[in-house]
């Protein structure tokens, strides 16, 4: 069983700790007694969602022995205009780069992550649409 920690520090600003005991800020808007100065909780989502598709990601091109020199992602969400605004649709762009990044080793890679080893990605897709895709940046175009 997982438990985190969760302390109003005024407003919407919130700490949040988990069991590895690292203090993370949240906070709200403004207009709803916020103060702005950290991330909402649906962002956090999206990082949760990121980070979590990513570690398997990167771990999976290390066993197949691609190198990169960097990877990043984006990730858009759509959500409802009326309250709960719930995510309807979530889309994932994973960008390598990086010399000889073979495409089949890209997809089999994010197909793993997606289908199955991130709990994030499992959890979300009952809730709403997960769609991703993929760019690869070969170092020798970007230095030319």
């Amino acid at each position: 069983m997982k438990q985190v920690h969760i302390r109003q520090v005024d407003g919407l600003t919130f700490l949040a700790k988990g069991e590895t005991n690292h203090w993370i800020p949240i906070d709200g808007p403004k207009e709803f007694h916020g103060s702005a100065a950290a991330s909402r909780p649906k962002e956090l989502l999206l990082m949760a969602l990121g980070s979590c598709t990513a570690s398997d990601v990167d771990s999976i091109l290390r066993k197949k022995k691609v190198d990169l020199d960097d990877f990043t992602m984006e990730i858009t969400g759509e959500d409802v205009e009326t309250y709960p605004k719930v995510f309807t649709k979530i889309h994932i762009t994973y960008i390598f780069t990086g010399t000889n990044i073979q495409e089949k080793d890209v997809e089999r890679a994010i197909d793993l992550s997606q289908n199955k080893y991130c709990p994030i990605s499992a959890m979300l897709r009952h809730s709403c649409k997960i769609t991703y895709s993929y760019e690869i940046i070969e170092k020798d175009k970007m230095e030319s």
